[in-house]
This record gives C-alpha cells, structure tokens and sequence, in this order.
C-alpha cells in the first residue's frame, strides 16, 4: 500500500489519470454546436487562451494543444519513474475511488452549500458536464501547479522562507485568486463574501490534496464534486 501512496502522487501517474479528463473535455467542446465553441470554455482555459494570444499563439484548439505539449514534456522530464516505478494499472482503478472519495468529503465539507466551483455558461446538461470536466483539469493546472509555483519562486524573492512554508503561502494566496476569479468577467458570479468564503476554503482543501495527493487525483476529486453538485442541482 505504501508503494501506491508514493507511485500515484507522482507526474507520471498524474500524467496518465488526467489523460481522460482532458479528452473527455475536450472531444465535448468539440461536439459542442460552433455558435457556442468560442464562449463555452472552462474560465482557467479560456483565460490561459487570453494570455497565450497576446504572444500571438491563437487559435480555438491551440490551449489544449499546447497543455497536451507540455504534459508530456512533464512526463519526459520525469523519465527516472520508467525506471523506478512499475505502471499498475490496478492503481487507476483505486486512484479513480480514492478521487471520488475526496470529492464526498469536499462535498460534506462545503455543508449543503451547493456551489459549482466551477461557473456553468452553458444551459445543456452535456456543456455543463463538459465544462466540469474543464474546471477539474484546467483550473487545478492553473490555480495549483503553474500559480503556486510562481507565487512560491516570488516569495522565495522576498522571503528567506523554508520551502515548505512558501509552498503552504503560495497555497494560500492561490487559494484566494481561485475564489476571486469567479466573480471576473461577464460570466462571473456577482460578488458575494459568503461565496468568497466557499470557494476560499475550497481552494485551501483542494491545495492541500494537491500536496499530499498529486494533481492526478486533484483534478478528478475537483471535477467528480462539480459533477456531484450538478447531479444534485438537475434532480431537484
């Protein structure tokens, strides 16, 4: 058991899980009618299309295409777990319960406050499940591996901090642009502390998972609880 605790934390098992969840997104863009393409996108990818533009990479697809790219430069970068760590493919299957399981107890923690973490544009059921899908893959991506990075490379500037507390700083502070990020843009929700609060805490338990647990099993416990809320919102 501990040889799956330390093997599925790692790139490489978080590059393999996340697979699906990116295909799945994806493949439901585009089958996604082409007048509705350009506005639903989850609001993590469409902001990283945003900032891709302004260096002149454009394009409908060039996001998914360019974070694909760069998984599996991740996945080459860690080429010492092919020789270190034996592909289990009983380890998804558990990975998969254990996402789900956290995304229970997220549920629980958010105590019937029946929030998407995610903010749904679309009013078809499969946009939404998409667009759940892309905030599970995307938004961890963005708001936990590439933000708390930057923000702990930043600290690290100004602090003469140990490692662990700029990670756990960074966490937080990232935590707080996640909840705030909801409330940007014309899809945004209109600002509310309590859903501030929500979304905050939120973060804070989604951060922590990505540091005990990887952004393997992150992304799917993110997306497994939008999807468990939208079950709750339709069959009410």
């Amino acid at each position: 058991m501990n040889s799956y605790w330390l093997s599925t934390r790692s790139p490489l098992y978080s590059f393999l899980f996340t697979v699906p969840l990116f295909l799945i997104y994806e493949i439901g863009i585009f089958l996604t009618s082409s007048d509705d393409m350009f506005v639903l996108r989850n609001g993590a990818d469409a902001l990283m299309r945003q900032i891709l533009a302004t260096f002149g990479i454009t394009g409908l697809y060039w996001v998914g295409v360019i974070f694909f790219i760069g998984f599996i430069i991740a996945f080459i970068l860690q080429r010492k777990y092919w020789e270190e760590t034996q592909i289990h493919s009983d380890y998804f299957l558990l990975m998969m319960v254990e996402s789900v399981g956290w995304s229970v107890l997220i549920y629980f923690l958010m105590t019937n406050v029946y929030l998407l973490l995610m903010n749904p544009t679309g009013s078809m059921l499969v946009q939404q499940v998409t667009l759940a899908v892309g905030a599970g893959i995307y938004e961890e991506f963005l708001f936990r591996v590439l933000l708390i990075a930057g923000i702990s490379v930043i600290l690290g500037f100004i602090f003469q901090w140990s490692d662990k507390t700029r990670n756990w700083a960074a966490m937080v502070i990232a935590a707080g642009i996640f909840s705030s990020f909801h409330f940007i843009g014309e899809y945004g929700d209109f600002f509310s502390f309590n859903i501030f609060m929500v979304r905050f805490l939120a973060g804070i338990a989604l951060g922590t998972l990505y540091f005990l647990r990887g952004f393997g099993i992150t992304a799917w416990s993110h997306a497994v609880y939008d999807l468990i809320v939208l079950t709750r919102m339709t069959t009410q």
